[in-house]
């Protein structure tokens, strides 16, 4: 497997940033950690392994990123203004400066052609993230695999609220959204799945997954929710039976 690792500097951050690429060409796709997680957590927990047959195979090229979710949306002791003007510049350096090095990089392996848009993929805090950015941005990314996320700002930010907050709280700009938003028409045209389990530690991300659903249904969104069974609890090993059940609906 081709693998490559960088190092660039993030002028919306004022920081480098690191991400690492597996894969030489195919749909790209962004990995986003778990909650606090680090760029190389997609190989440290094994989750490659898991799309391995697909990035080999040139269906796909998994670009895995950093989080700055130790200074945002998990620093709880913190102003939350604060927190979450530092997260939307996190928001803007995958949107602005990676994604287009994304598309560079990607179109390399693709005979010098530029991907319609990017996959998204994240599992429980990365599933949100991943949400997040498709949902704000279907002009950008146009498929989404979130798996036991929590899709609302409240376990973070509490009952406090702003524009930025509000920006990134998936349930709360989707219900508010007006039925004739041209974005309606664009998710309907994309594939998204959001799948949780309902065993331990999932309670609080199942409720968000079905509020996220009802919303969804209310508006006249489709897309596939997946309610796994009691024994399924949010852990890894679910996870990775959760990839291969779906990675054919996006990649076949």
């Amino acid at each position: 497997m081709n693998i490559n690792y960088y190092k660039e500097y993030s002028h919306c951050l004022n920081r480098d940033m690191e991400f690492k690429v597996y894969g030489h060409a195919g749909k790209p796709c962004i990995f986003f950690p778990c909650q606090d997680g680090r760029f190389f957590d997609f190989e440290n927990f094994q989750m490659v392994d898991y799309w391995a047959d697909y990035i080999e195979a040139g269906k796909v090229q998994v670009f895995s990123v950093d989080t700055i979710d130790a200074e945002t949306w998990s620093a709880k002791d913190r102003n939350p203004h604060d927190r979450i003007w530092l997260h939307e510049q996190w928001f803007h350096y995958i949107t602005d400066e990676l994604a287009p090095r994304i598309f560079e990089i990607n179109s390399w392996g693709n005979g010098g052609m530029t991907a319609s848009g990017i996959m998204t993929f994240g599992c429980s805090m990365g599933a949100m993230h991943s949400a997040n950015f498709f949902l704000r941005r279907p002009d950008l990314f146009d498929m989404n695999l979130s798996l036991s996320g929590c899709y609302s700002s409240r376990d973070s930010f509490g009952d406090y609220m702003e524009p930025l907050i509000y920006d990134n709280s998936p349930v709360d700009f989707l219900r508010n959204m007006p039925a004739d938003h041209p974005y309606i028409q664009m998710y309907n045209e994309r594939k998204m799945v959001f799948c949780v389990g309902q065993g331990a530690w999932e309670d609080v991300l199942k409720e968000s997954t079905r509020e996220l659903d009802t919303v969804m249904a209310e508006k006249g969104i489709h897309a596939w929710f997946d309610y796994w069974g009691f024994d399924v609890d949010h852990h890894w090993y679910w996870w990775f039976k959760q990839v291969r059940h779906f990675l054919p609906y996006f990649l076949d």
